[in-house]
């Protein structure tokens, strides 16, 4: 394979794809871009005049081109997706190809049944598929979701994304709920920036987790907007030092951005030690927020130690004086969250007998899971969704 052969293949296959098409599905763009990323690999291996371009064959192969879509980044990308998903080479047989005709014009120039001879065949890209798959094999989880099912469901946009993470287990986790929420590509980016595989984890509710996060409507519930658990990995503090609750306070104030990310939309920040006067004696609550869409106060009580009964009950008297003194006109009733290190779920299902409802226990931890615990969870979801 010559260099020239590389640009003229690439362009003639981008050309075959388009002709007589007014709209290329999805499908077949992203086929095409696993075709030339497994060309371009073939030739850094293996092209006659691979030295002559060393680390410029990239924006060199671009410059060249001349394609719309296809510059130097969107061609790096090409090739990380055929190292990443070698499975794709399935599509490419006489069955997928029945469902799907708008990869024939691929097909016939893998071929050579178009005027343009393959540089890389059909059957050479099954053995560069065999070598990938046998290099990369332990590093990939037990199980996949059929490649079929990806291209009709994900558009290249998608991969880009899914590839920017280096854990399959991760990637395949996204794959399963992009799917089953047909969320768009800033819908993908926004759930992996806030860490939805490492929270649903973690959580103890894993179905409702994931299914809030496919919900575009408002939360209507207190117990809808309430994680558990919360994860403060962002401020850097080691179990040693957040052993008083004033320092774990200052962190988060500290942190403020960060913090609101970590409870979700609608929290806005109001006061912290928030002093109250009961009697003739004077309160102070921790943190107070007011969620926009609940139009609620939410009073947060932090505690580093784990859950007692004595807890609930100092939060739920703060709750009963804002009910009374704080709420003005088209308020609801507060919402009380303590924060705990640990709580004992029995003991806290009896503390929270007979009080308010709008009262949660939640624990907090300054360090995500373990990849284990995370791997273990992946697989019981891909089982329960039939993947």
């Amino acid at each position: 394979m010559q260099f020239t052969d590389l640009v003229h293949s690439i362009r003639h296959l981008d050309t075959s794809l388009r002709k007589g098409v007014s709209s290329v599905a999805n499908c077949a763009l992203t086929v095409r871009n696993w075709v030339i990323g497994a060309w371009i690999l073939e030739f850094e291996q293996d092209g006659a005049d691979r030295a002559a371009y060393g680390e410029r064959l990239v924006p060199d192969l671009a410059e060249n081109l001349a394609l719309p879509g296809l510059g130097a980044s969107s061609l790096w990308a090409c090739r990380q997706f055929f190292v990443q998903y070698p499975g794709i080479l399935q599509t490419l047989s006489g069955e997928s190809l029945a469902r799907t005709p708008q990869l024939l014009p691929i097909l016939q120039t893998l071929s050579g049944e178009s005027s343009q001879t393959p540089i890389v065949s059909l059957a050479h890209l099954r053995d560069l598929v065999a070598v990938r798959a046998a290099a990369d094999g332990s590093a990939r989880p037990g199980f996949a979701l059929p490649p079929e099912r990806l291209l009709q469901s994900l558009s290249f946009s998608h991969f880009v994304e899914l590839m920017k993470l280096d854990d399959p287990l991760k990637r395949v986790f996204y794959e399963i709920e992009a799917i089953r929420g047909a969320w768009t590509v800033r819908a993908l980016k926004r759930q992996i920036g806030s860490l939805l595989f490492e929270r649903t984890g973690l959580s103890t509710d894993k179905e409702k987790l994931t299914r809030l996060a496919h919900e575009s409507s408002e939360a209507l519930r207190p117990v809808d907007i309430i994680r558990d658990p919360y994860i403060f990995e962002f401020l850097g503090l080691t179990p040693a030092e957040a052993l008083r609750e004033k320092d774990l306070e200052n962190a988060l104030i500290d942190h403020l951005q960060a913090f609101l990310l970590e409870l979700g939309h609608g929290f806005c920040f109001e006061a912290r030690q928030k002093k109250i006067r009961i009697g003739t004696t004077d309160y102070f609550i921790d943190l107070v927020f007011y969620h926009r869409r609940l139009k609620c106060h939410v009073l947060i009580d932090l505690k580093a130690e784990p859950f007692t009964h004595a807890n609930a009950g100092q939060l739920n008297t703060y709750l009963s004086y804002y009910r009374k003194h704080q709420i003005s006109e088209g308020d609801r009733p507060p919402v009380g969250l303590l924060l705990c290190t640990d709580k004992d779920h029995a003991l806290a299902e009896y503390a929270l007998g007979g009080m308010d409802e709008r009262l949660f226990i939640s624990t907090y931890r300054l360090e995500l899971p373990g990849k284990s615990q995370l791997e273990a969870f992946l697989r019981a979801e891909a089982k329960r969704l039939g993947f």
